[in-house]
This record gives structure tokens, C-alpha cells and sequence, in this order.
């Protein structure tokens, strides 16, 4: 989940790689996996569709364990609102998700009231609504 994501953990993020637009997107899934590499397009084995996912620098260390690197990918599910809207997620997101504008390398990304389902403000003004004296 977003919020278990420390900073400290994607510090040698470099950028990020977005597989499609992200400009329509109100909220995009992240989440910390352990991956071979630290570029390249990783192998996606959840449900739904990977949006993104990010580059690590060369000083970037794999675990002394397993050998593996750290790295963010972005990720939506069958039932999110950019293919659901009236869904499940039509207001408020999931805990892992935030607003993919929010997103910087070494930057966790927040939620904003877009990605939790606000009505965004149309392109016509609120009428005068100043009652006579």
C-alpha cells in the first residue's frame, strides 16, 4: 500500500516509464515489488493491467538476500473507475492508490480530492446567485 511505502525505500528511483496515458487517470494502484533488474519492463502477474513502473539508478543495491531490486510499479484493477466509474471506486479509492500527478522519482504521491472520486468543476461558471436587496 501507498501509505507503507517509505521514502527512504524508492530514494535511487530515476524516473518512470508509463505504459499509456496517464493524463485521463484519476488515481493509479502503487506498490513496492521485488524485481530482477532495476530497468526494464518488469513482468506483471496481477489482475488488470500495469500502468507504469519505475527506474532505479546504478547505485541502487539489490537485497543481499535474494538479489532483488525495489522498485514501483503503477497498476490498475478491472473494477477501477477509469473502466468502471459508476463502480465500486465511483467515489473514494483504494488504500494503495494515488493521483498519478502527484507522483515525482523518490516521491511517494499523495491522494487528492480527484483521485478520491470529487466531481471535478465544469467549464461553465456558477450562475449569480446574489439575491437582491
Amino acid at each position: 500500500m501507498s501509505s507503507l511505502i517509505a521514502e527512504d525505500e524508492i530514494v535511487h528511483e530515476v524516473g518512470f516509464v508509463w505504459l499509456e496515458d496517464i493524463a485521463g487517470l484519476d488515481y493509479v494502484r502503487q506498490s513496492l515489488d521485488r524485481l530482477p533488474t532495476r530497468r526494464g519492463r518488469p513482468a506483471y502477474h496481477r489482475d488488470g493491467r500495469m500502468v507504469g513502473y519505475a527506474l532505479l539508478s546504478p547505485r541502487a543495491k539489490p537485497s543481499r538476500s535474494s538479489g532483488t531490486f525495489r522498485r514501483r510499479v503503477f497498476w490498475l484493477l478491472p473494477h477501477d473507475r477509469d473502466t468502471e466509474p459508476k463502480g465500486l471506486y465511483a467515489a473514494g479509492a483504494p488504500a494503495e492508490a494515488v493521483d498519478p500527478r502527484t507522483l515525482a522519482p523518490g516521491t511517494k504521491g499523495r491522494k487528492t480530492p480527484r483521485s478520491g472520486g470529487a466531481q471535478q468543476p465544469s467549464a461553465t461558471p456558477e450562475p449569480d446567485l446574489t439575491l437582491p436587496l
